[in-house]
């Protein structure tokens, strides 16, 4: 996508300098994997790739895993400890979540950044350090600076260089892409590559994504656990995506349909209907199509005999008006 386009002529762009960069994204867009190609594309990338996320530790812990401590700084603080900033020497420091930082350490990130040294925790020793920050968040940071939860001069200190990535939603045309690139991944070198059924990727290409990358990855491990015969299927699919995009479908189906600019006879009309709405239930299920002719009250070979009446009606109406 031109996007996603724009983010690489952007890493290209940055790597090579020493300048603080924010990525901002939805969670799962891939904020990391960014600041890891920032990283692989730099002067620095001999050297360490460290990253923390913020939210995920209280402060006395985040304070410590940062800029380390000596022997009895707090209650088991039972010798000395290096923290990130000097276990990243010359490398990169990547700072996740920077938007859930409390304040005070939040003083202590911007004196490293401006004065290139940090102390550790129970200290009064300064120490040199030589780390370039890269942050990301997902939430706003300005909407943070202006309710008084972040620093205004750390934020224009992160914000040298801002890169955006875009929810899936929003770069739907990246989405196949993405999916051979996770089955390439999952795959065995020496194995075959699966393939992904017209169908399936169909799916996969108008579900809303709200968990965006990592959520693909995920539904596409899964798809790989259950796959038969090396083809992923839409019954192979996490049944919510199947059953979110047919609900979908079923609420924005058109009232009326043109078929090369001419209106269908009735009987073929009215056959295409129930078929996608038999489609939509046997999605609805993942496919299981005994459970579908359950809920719909008939059995499974009259199921099939309806899913294969429309085609025949097609051919019968296509040969007529050739």
């Amino acid at each position: 996508s031109e996007s996603m386009k724009k983010v690489c002529e952007m890493i290209q762009r940055v790597a090579p300098t020493d300048a603080t960069v924010l990525i901002t994204g939805e969670s799962g867009t891939g904020k990391e994997l960014v600041a890891r190609a920032i990283h692989n594309a730099s002067r620095r990338k001999q050297k360490k790739f460290l990253g923390v996320n913020c939210a995920a530790l209280p402060e006395p812990l985040l304070e410590s895993e940062m800029f380390g401590h000596v022997k009895g700084a707090f209650t088991g603080a039972t010798s000395d400890k290096a923290g990130l900033f000097e276990a990243v020497e010359g490398g990169t420091l990547f700072l996740d979540e920077i938007g859930s930082m409390p304040l005070n350490i939040q003083g202590k990130l911007l004196r490293a950044i401006q004065e290139k040294e940090i102390r550790r925790v129970g200290s009064n020793q300064n120490i040199p350090v030589d780390v370039r920050i890269l942050a990301a968040t997902n939430t706003s940071l300005e909407e943070k600076v202006a309710q008084g939860t972040f620093r205004e001069d750390l934020f224009y200190r992160l914000n040298v260089i801002s890169i955006y990535i875009e929810p899936l939603r929003k770069r739907r045309e990246d989405i196949a892409p993405l999916v051979y690139h996770i089955i390439r991944q999952e795959t065995d070198p020496n194995a075959p590559m699966p393939a992904v059924d017209k169908e399936a990727m169909d799916i996969l290409e108008n579900y809303n994504w709200p968990g965006n990358v990592r959520e693909l990855e995920n539904a596409i491990k899964h798809a790989l656990t259950f796959a038969r015969n090396n083809r992923i299927t839409i019954d192979v699919l996490p049944r919510k995506i199947v059953a979110e995009v047919a609900s979908m479908r079923m609420s924005t189906q058109p009232n009326v349909e043109l078929d090369g600019g001419r209106f269908k006879s009735l009987k073929a009309f009215l056959r295409q209907k129930e078929k996608e709405y038999l489609e939509q239930v046997i999605a609805s299920v993942g496919g299981d199509k005994e459970k579908a002719a359950s809920i719909l009250k008939i059995s499974l070979a009259t199921l099939y005999r309806k899913l294969s009446e429309v085609e025949d009606t097609t051919e019968g109406e296509s040969a007529q008006s050739s």
